[in-house]
């Protein structure tokens, strides 16, 4: 798996923070991946941080990955739960995909300033763990509503386990599927030069 995820790092010599960027945690949310690899066709060597961006973790087309498993709520927290086999199916045990394994060791082998997860559709700043004051940065970029409830129980989440339970700032942010793509790449663009290079 790790030859089909896709991982692109941008450093310095001197870094100061690290940051990690994912986009397509489902199959069918494809903005992230648009974003990012626009963004890195003439984007310059970041000037302050260290960015790994994974453009698609989840190479299925559908929510779900190949395996009928919804990767968000596959991740081993404390609140894990085997749930219905729906759209929101966590699968037979917490950390049983691939997918989820290569980003537990990616974490594990990572001291992250941040994350930030690219989703879609509800047009949100969703954070989790110690990331408000990330989230009202983001907001001048990205002008969605900050929340730190996304609305409906998320057990297995990426954002429980890496923002509550490991105290790293995460953001799962809510891309609003109805505006314009071209104006909201270019948004998208200014807010990964600024965590590249200010934040």
């Amino acid at each position: 798996m790790n030859n089909q995820i896709k991982i692109i790092k941008k450093s310095n010599s001197n870094y100061d923070k690290k940051i990690l960027i994912i986009g397509v945690f489902h199959g069918d949310e494809w903005q992230g991946e648009y974003f990012i690899n626009s963004y890195l066709k003439n984007s310059k060597k970041p000037k302050k941080n260290e960015v790994y961006y994974i453009p698609r973790l989840n190479n299925n087309t559908e929510r779900k990955n190949k395996r009928g498993v919804d990767l968000n709520r596959n991740f081993p927290t404390k609140n894990w739960i085997k749930s219905e086999n729906n759209d929101y199916f966590g699968g037979e045990k917490p950390n049983s995909e691939i997918e989820t394994k290569f980003l537990v060791d990616l974490i594990d082998k990572n001291d992250f300033s941040a994350i930030i997860t690219l989703h879609a559709p509800y047009k949100v700043i969703n954070y989790d763990g110690p990331a408000l004051e990330l989230a009202q940065k983001i907001q001048k970029f990205i002008n969605y509503k900050i929340t730190s409830d996304i609305g409906y129980p998320t057990p297995g989440s990426f954002g429980t386990y890496c923002g509550i339970e490991r105290n790293i700032p995460t953001i799962t942010l809510e891309i609003d599927e109805d505006e314009n793509i071209e104006n909201l790449k270019n948004k998208f663009h200014k807010l990964f030069e600024y965590l590249e290079n200010e934040y």
